[in-house]
């Protein structure tokens, strides 16, 4: 790590050679692998960046030059070439290096981002922003393929194509892959324009090699063999000076192109090809088992875990088996999380009634209404706070219209290393509020394969929110059997307290309730909520408290004091939930613990709101 020991920035990596650029590859690589088999984390997709980190803070002078990094999780070899290297041992941990690009982390991540398919947008953002302002410098937007299929990636270059005096340069880092394998006409797209290899490599030596006279002949013979070779480049049709395919990997190739392409005004366009997991055979084999390991021995690899308590996520996928084997109308629909959704086996027994529409959530919420609109039962299985983005789609193309479709909300509540980006805090708030929405909160394992079979079955729109992880250890029925609809339930009869629990705060609130001796109502459903339990907690009880593992505001708890209200019933009332500021990443046991939302934090909230021997409503000054 001789040469890696010496970067502190990127301005000691501009001090370095052409000769030293590889060595320093190589020592970087192994850096990440070492790091990240330590801590876990994102893996395959940052080995697979390495010389292109490189070369874009060789060639750019970063930060004044702003590179933006679409979702972010390939940015570790960037995180250790600005500065972070010794806090590497942080990544993912709480109070730690974060696992995605973060504005308050360093000047060097210059947007924040997690969520795909933002990066083009932001960069022709700050490229016009340089230009109104008068500032000569470049902004870099370094996109996925998997990412190029969402629709917000195209709207951005719709919008960039028409400026040519701005610097905008867009990498398209090809590596064949996103989480899922890729899917759709752009992935075909590119296969076939890959497959053009006498082109690709006239038209790259033509505007990286060729002197000035003798390029403008070029690039007359170019737009005459093109037409013959590969298919019309859709990316100028944009209005983009494309560039490529060139190999991500060849520190040779990368460098002189960078530099050629940053003298150049307007939108440029450069086409990369990576590998996943590039210098590490076993991740370069799977790079979908390597995507987010676990901490793990780099020499063996990652050894098959034993057997242990069923994940939610698997409850779904076998719940989405087994109702697909049962009703023929079911369709899975999945925005390119096939394995993070639990839908591997679903796709392998009905590959005809299995859809990965590609990283376009918004698109997934509206096809799955179309397939509704024909009497089919659309299934989308999506984390909580994917299902942000098409939240436009969900209320106007499918509450509107009251279609039948079921969504699977997977990563409900915090979801730990992935922090703030990735957490399902505001589902519960967002998805209330819509008419014809039925919401359910899973408490345990087989609560959860109930409720999804509530939702299948009731006719119209309906959301099963479940943690990320597994369960706590529920036997799970064979059978389908559903819900009724509305109905909570009582799982601990006690006292003065009533302890108004809705899905994963079940568990601690039960244990909390036994140094109470409070009653704990499993609610269960968010909407319709069990207003005729609530009337009798409340006639019953001398206070309530209500507890979720969701945003307190607008949330579950709200749902109980609107029913109080509407009821006329004046009760002391207590909220437990997720405050109102973004909780950063952190192992989720200790981040609820911050949250007060473990069994000792209720218990203690409710003696310092109520008193230690009976309820009483304290009023703060």
């Amino acid at each position: 790590m001789d040469l890696l020991k010496k970067i502190d920035g990127p301005a000691d990596l501009r001090k370095l050679s052409r000769a030293q650029l590889k060595p320093l590859a190589d020592e970087l690589r192994a850096f990440v692998l070492d790091s990240v088999s330590k801590t876990g984390g994102h893996l395959s997709s940052n080995l697979g960046t390495v010389e292109l980190t490189i070369a874009l803070h060789y060639v750019f002078n970063t930060p004044e030059d702003r590179i933006v990094w679409d979702v972010g999780h390939q940015t570790y070899p960037h995180k250790i070439l600005t500065g972070r290297r010794d806090q590497m041992h942080t990544l993912r941990q709480f109070n730690g290096v974060s696992g995605f690009p973060r504005r308050d982390e360093s000047p060097y991540d210059t947007f924040g981002t997690a969520h795909s398919s933002t990066s083009i947008s932001a960069a022709l953002g700050m490229a016009l922003a340089a230009r109104i302002k008068g500032e000569n410098r470049h902004a870099v937007a370094v996109i996925g393929d998997g990412a190029m299929t969402a629709g917000m990636a195209f709207e951005a270059m719709n919008n960039a194509g028409v400026h040519d005096d701005i610097n905008l340069l867009v990498v398209l880092n090809d590596n064949d892959m996103s989480i899922s394998p890729p899917v759709g006409a752009l992935n075909r797209y590119l296969a076939r324009l890959m497959s053009g290899r006498f082109y690709a490599t006239a038209k790259n030596v033509g505007k990286s090699v060729l002197p000035s006279p003798v390029r403008e002949l070029a690039k007359r013979f170019e737009e005459h063999a093109k037409g013959m070779i590969v298919p019309a480049t859709m990316f100028e049709e944009f209005g983009f000076n494309y560039i490529g395919p060139i190999d991500g990997h060849d520190l040779e190739s990368l460098i002189p192109t960078l530099q050629n392409l940053k003298n150049l005004k307007g939108p440029q366009f450069l086409h990369v090809v990576t590998k996943k997991g590039q210098g590490y055979k076993l991740a370069e084999a799977d790079p979908v088992l390597y995507h987010g390991p676990g901490k793990f021995n780099p020499v063996e690899g990652i050894m098959p875990s034993g057997a242990g308590k069923m994940t939610y996520t698997q409850v779904f996928g076998d719940w989405l088996c087994d109702m697909a084997a049962q009703d023929q109308r079911l369709i899975g629909i999945t925005p390119a999380m096939r394995e993070g959704s639990g839908m591997v086996q679903f796709e392998q027994r009905f590959p005809d009634r299995y859809h990965d529409v590609g990283i376009a959530e918004q698109h997934a919420v509206t096809f799955a209404a179309g397939i509704a609109c024909e009497g089919l039962k659309p299934v989308l299985a999506i984390y909580s706070t994917f299902l942000q983005r098409g939240y436009d789609q969900l209320i106007h193309d499918v509450a509107l219209q009251n279609l039948d479709v079921t969504f699977a909300l997977d990563r409900a509540g915090l979801v730990g290393a992935d922090g703030a980006t990735h957490a399902g805090n505001y589902d519960m708030a967002y998805l209330r509020c819509i008419p014809n929405m039925v919401v359910m909160a899973a408490s345990d394992e087989n609560e959860c394969r109930r409720m999804l079979t509530t939702g299948f079955q009731y006719n119209g729109p309906a959301a099963i929110r479940y943690p990320r992880g597994a369960g706590i250890g529920a036997a799970i029925d064979k059978e389908l059997t559903a819900i009724a609809l509305g109905t909570g339930e009582i799982r601990r009869e006690g006292k003065g307290i009533a302890i108004l629990a809705f899905g994963t705060m079940v568990a601690p609130s039960l244990a909390a309730a036994g140094e109470l001796n409070a009653t704990v109502a499993n609610m269960r459903f968010v909407k319709p909520l069990d207003v005729d339990l609530v009337k009798r907690l409340a006639s019953t009880h001398d206070a309530l408290v209500t507890v979720e593992e969701g945003a307190v505001m607008g949330g579950a708890g709200a749902a109980v004091a609107e029913a109080l209200a509407a009821a006329g019933i004046v009760k002391p009332l207590l909220h437990l939930g997720l405050p109102d500021k973004f909780i950063d990443h952190g192992d989720v046991a200790q981040l609820l613990a911050t949250c007060g939302l473990d069994a000792g934090g209720i218990a203690a909230s409710v003696k310092k709101r109520f008193g230690k021997d009976e309820p009483r409503l304290v009023v703060n000054n």
